[in-house]
């Protein structure tokens, strides 16, 4: 858990970094709504049940990094909008996601209970960053507003509660939990696509700046 909260921590702070530097947002829409959803959800849900846990402290943590990074979002992200579109609807679509994503992460309180409730979700959420990341790099047809410590940091970070949880086992989840295995291999998977294809984009990008020189 302690490799994964650093490996996490390091992906939001260079999201940050990264999004002021480009001007831009470094995770998907729909990944950073959930995240946020998920953060405040169980840190207040934790703060209510356990106090000022460290895991309640950190989840803080994370989602003042989150709404720093949706801040980015709102900022720079009209320039992937629809120009036909006009610019409110940019905000209403970016409200309405938040709205759903909170809407999402309290059913699956609500369905399975706050600790497989919380296991869950994360793990599915974290599924579809990972696909998102890749859809993202082909949309942009760059490596804008990515980086191959955001990439590396997160595979690492979801590796981790996949060994603990899927494999390890814990007493709060009931032993090794199957669903959070596979969908954490799957993840690993997509990671380590995604890994290769910005890898393969920042080359391009390289000879194409040194070709541009000469």
């Amino acid at each position: 858990m302690l490799i994964s909260g650093i490996a996490w921590t390091v992906v939001y702070i260079d999201c940050i970094r990264i999004g002021f530097k480009h001007k831009t947002y470094a995770i998907p829409l729909w990944a950073l709504a959930l995240n946020i959803s998920w953060e405040i959800q169980h840190g207040i849900i934790g703060f209510h049940i356990l106090g000022p846990s460290l895991q309640v402290v950190i989840n803080g943590i994370w989602a003042l990094f989150d709404i720093i990074i949706l801040i980015t979002f709102f900022k720079f992200g009209k320039k992937y909008f629809p120009k036909n579109i006009k610019n409110k609807w940019f905000y209403i679509w970016g409200i309405l996601v938040l709205l759903v994503s909170f809407v999402v992460e309290f059913i699956f309180i609500v369905e399975f209970g706050r600790i497989l409730g919380g296991g869950y979700s994360a793990f599915l959420q974290n599924l579809l960053m990972s696909v998102l990341f890749i859809r993202m790099l082909v949309q942009r047809n760059s490596a804008e507003g990515q980086s191959t410590t955001i990439a590396i940091s997160k595979f690492v970070g979801t590796l981790a509660p996949t060994v603990l949880f899927g494999i390890v086992g814990s007493i709060t989840m009931g032993g090794p939990n199957k669903l959070m295995l596979w969908t954490g291999i799957l993840i690993a998977v997509i990671d380590v696509i995604y890994i290769m294809m910005l890898q393969k984009a920042k080359q391009k990008e390289r000879l194409n700046e040194k070709s541009f020189l000469f």
